[in-house]
């Protein structure tokens, strides 16, 4: 009998991107041909060739449906899409989100709020769709790394930068998004941590206290001897004094609030860990004994901005010392 062959269950990674692109694609073409539909074609054809917007919009549309080098692969789980393909989507995606968002204000602002709410349901919502359809599609096109991090098949993701290690090989190859930015030796790459991050995931801690001057030291040495003598003259009773500067007594010329406590200055709070005020950063360094001219190159550097890419940065730097 002849074998049946099964069917695939898994999917692709990146079909659904594509999949998601051309629906909004769709979506937006049976929009527009609706509303010529609804007004004379040939004079929309015309109106449409005298304005930049709509010629924007034909191009936008044509790449958003057709995908010219688009394709979904394994190794590319998170970048379908040509490199130059993704930047124009993300180009014409935030001109029209800006084209929308200003001609829904001139309209909001010409007809009122009232008019506004009357379009919106006239047009089942559309105003209020078509914004959020660029946005989408600006969104899908985000700059992002090639891959999600998995420490145990060494892939690293930090930012939009992509890190691969084969333990073989001792070979580390390095993505920025979908351009592959160079291959090297493990042995030769090292994670430099910036002002502000830390390997161990907490922000650099601020500067050291300064010692107290010797000024204040002194003064604090001579309240505590002036206080001392005071108990003595206390238990030895009136006759016995102690030496004040122009007679005045000893207990007289101890400050109300000298004590060594409040003469030193107050300790700022500790700020909570990996809270500080910028982003902390990294950097990739390349430093190659056998390539003349290489030495402390740096091959990517990039921002922290998430706890995801801060554990990537401690595996890869433990990686990295490994090898």
């Amino acid at each position: 009998m002849a074998r049946t062959r099964p069917t695939p269950t898994a999917t692709v990674p990146g079909a659904g991107t594509l999949f998601a692109l051309r629906a909004i694609g769709l979506v937006i073409l049976a929009r527009w041909l609706h509303s010529m539909a609804q007004m004379n074609f040939l004079a929309a054809l015309e109106a449409m060739a005298s304005s930049p917007a709509a010629c924007l919009n034909l191009v936008f549309l044509f790449l958003l449906i057709v995908l010219p080098g688009a394709k979904a692969r394994v190794e590319r789980p998170f970048h379908p899409l040509p490199q130059w393909l993704r930047q124009a989507l993300r180009f014409f995606g935030v001109l029209g989100f800006l084209f929308a968002i200003g001609s829904i204000g001139m309209y909001v602002w010409s007809a009122g709020w009232r008019s506004t709410i009357r379009a919106v349901a006239d047009t089942n919502g559309w105003l209020v769709a078509a914004p959020a359809l660029y946005a989408a599609v600006v969104w899908i096109c985000r700059p992002r790394a090639l891959w999600r991090s998995n420490f145990a098949a060494r892939r690293f993701a930090i930012g939009r930068f992509a890190v691969s290690i084969d333990a073989a090989t001792r070979t580390t190859v390095v993505w920025q998004e979908s351009r592959k930015v160079g291959q090297y030796d493990a042995r030769e790459l090292a994670v430099r941590w910036l002002a502000g991050a830390s390997p161990g995931g907490v922000s650099a801690p601020g500067p050291a206290l300064l010692p107290a001057p010797a000024g204040m030291q002194a003064g604090v040495t001579e309240t505590g001897d002036a206080v001392a003598a005071t108990g003595v003259a206390d238990i030895a009773g009136p006759d016995v004094s102690t030496d004040a500067p122009d007679g005045a007594s000893a207990q007289g010329s101890v400050p109300p609030a000298a004590t060594p406590a409040a003469a030193a200055p107050a300790a700022p709070a500790a700020a909570p860990a990996g809270k500080s005020g910028r982003q902390p950063k990294i950097e990739l360094l390349w430093d190659s004994p056998a390539a003349a001219g290489h030495n402390r190159q740096t091959v990517f550097r990039a921002r922290l901005a998430s706890e995801g890419d801060r554990a990537a940065a401690r595996a890869l730097d433990a990686a990295l010392k490994q090898a």
